[in-house]
């Protein structure tokens, strides 16, 4: 098939012996991110997604309580004796609930919902609960959840400690007896990964929507951080929720919410500089982040195969480095910015 991708570049994540791919699945979408589909639907996105190259899969307990893993795990489990990069979470368990319609922006999940626990014993119980979900004997990389204020709030202040002291020891067992081979943090905010850093020895972190077309605060002391440990950098939700994927017009989303008027003004701005230079603004949100030394992978989540195949098409496009010197000269992108190669 011409469509398929024989080899997805690869980078090194951290300190390890592990690579991944620097274009990876986001599972979210399995687990009925915001609208249901079936089993079958779900089989042969993912069936796609690995007949089109892709090895490196992220998912979560938190994707569909539980749903998200069932499937992934479904896929993988075909996949005995083939190298792929698989990774998951802990922070949340899983506690019986009933049926619900709706819960966490999963649209009829698995009967379950939350409790989060980031103590030692909680992330064990997370981890192997994870295994079994999944069907599997191994996750490569482990993130601890949505540590931190934007989920947590004032509560932080008591779990985050929990967290670095017991969590982060589990997880540094877990790594030194070769059941996972990198741990890391999967957050919205690259604060809370600066203050990770000061407690622990981290070999990655996913970083979703905080390293973007639209947000480069992270140049200033986050991303040199990791450069200086060689802590890699996963980037998640590259398109801001959206307004990156579909551009300013009808009712954009950006970060989990309506794109304010700020917000669709400047991505107006730059939809104008890629029409001038005939750049897929998506594309240009896809490639960007890869750009950075410490950035290994950028996991879109894809909940079509219509999606995948758009996405290799848009990971593979030509842009050229005018674009994105115009970005810059427009201030539209941080002068510190790596800009890629075409």
């Amino acid at each position: 098939m011409s469509n398929i991708i024989t080899a997805i570049p690869q980078r090194s994540v951290g300190n390890t012996s592990l690579k991944i791919d620097t274009l990876g699945f986001g599972c979210a979408p399995l687990g009925n991110l915001y609208h249901a589909i079936s089993d079958q639907e779900a089989s042969a996105i993912l069936q796609s997604a690995w007949d089109q190259g892709f090895r490196y899969f992220d998912t979560a307990p938190h994707y569909g309580q539980g749903l998200s893993e069932r499937r992934t795990g479904d896929l993988l489990r075909r996949q005995k004796g083939n190298n792929f990069i698989l990774s998951s979470k802990v922070g949340r368990l899983l506690k019986p609930a009933g049926y619900a319609k709706e819960r966490h922006g999963f649209v009829s999940p698995m009967p379950f919902d939350i409790e989060y626990d980031y103590s030692y014993d909680g992330v064990m119980r997370s981890y192997e609960d994870s295994l079994l979900r999944l069907g599997l004997d191994t996750i490569d990389i482990l993130y601890m959840h949505d540590i931190g204020v934007d989920t947590h709030g004032d509560k932080n202040k008591q779990l985050f400690p929990v967290a670095m002291q017991g969590g982060y020891k589990a997880m540094d067992e877990l790594r030194s007896q070769g059941l996972v081979k990198a741990i890391g943090l999967g957050v919205n905010e690259y604060q809370v990964c600066e203050d990770a850093l000061e407690y622990g020895d981290w070999d990655c972190f996913l970083l979703a929507g905080r390293y973007t077309l639209l947000e480069q605060k992270a140049l200033d002391s986050f991303l040199p951080k990791c450069e200086q440990r060689n802590c890699s950098v996963i980037i998640g939700g590259p398109y801001n929720s959206g307004i990156l994927a579909t551009g300013s017009a009808g009712n954009p989303h950006y970060d989990y919410a309506p794109a304010p008027a700020n917000i669709i003004a400047r991505v107006r701005q730059i939809e104008n500089l890629c029409s001038k230079f005939d750049v897929t603004l998506a594309a240009a949100a896809l490639q960007l982040p890869l750009a950075h030394p410490a950035v290994a992978s950028v996991i879109p989540g894809l909940g079509s195969i219509d999606r995948i195949k758009h996405t290799t098409e848009l990971f593979n496009e030509t842009i050229p480095s005018d674009f994105w010197l115009a970005l810059k000269n427009q201030q539209l992108l941080d002068e510190k910015t790596p800009i890629p190669k075409p």
